[in-house]
């Protein structure tokens, strides 16, 4: 069995992307997988599963559309690619709520930091399947920064990066 994490696109506890976290639990457990965890209302979630990244995503995505009448981005990690994710951090040194990286299904093209806009103070680094964003003591929240290679990815800070291994890893 392998343990993964499965990050939601646009999900959170109120808003059109409601999705209460029991919700998610029934469907993960529904797909086969089992050990489910989830890790504050915002679309995360670990399991494990013997089946392959692959399957794992279409199935959480059809189970989501299902769910939400419309498509739901889904990224999904095994507990050592999160790992490897939280020690690959370029910007160990920031608070961990500070440093964003943004999911994505490939590999992040190599002019996707040439391409960005409306930066202001936020540092960028491309990862494997990330895009790590070191944001200003104002925080995101401020931010006009646009990456289009993040369009369709997910972001998590890397507090919630650390906490997903944890998790993923004691499975």
């Amino acid at each position: 069995m392998t343990a993964y994490i499965a990050l939601l696109r646009a999900v959170n506890v109120g808003g059109t992307g409601k999705l209460p976290m029991t919700e998610l639990t029934a469907m993960c457990e529904a797909a086969g997988f089992g050990k489910v965890k989830t890790y504050i209302a915002s679309g995360n979630v670990v399991f494990t599963s013997s089946k392959s990244e692959k399957a794992v995503k279409a199935a959480l995505e059809a189970a989501m559309e299902k769910y939400a009448g419309k498509a739901v981005g889904v990224m999904v990690r095994t507990a050592e690619e999160m790992a490897g994710v939280r020690d690959a951090n370029p910007f160990p040194d920031a608070p961990g709520n500070r440093v964003v990286a943004t999911f994505l299904d490939e590999a992040p093209p190599k002019d996707a930091i040439a391409q960005a806009t409306n930066i202001n103070g936020e540092k960028m680094a491309l990862g494997e399947r990330e895009i790590y964003i070191r944001y200003t003591d104002h925080g995101m929240a401020d931010s006009k920064l646009k990456i289009p290679a993040a369009r369709t990815g997910t972001g998590r800070n890397m507090n919630t990066v650390a906490k997903l291994a944890e998790m993923a890893g004691k499975l």
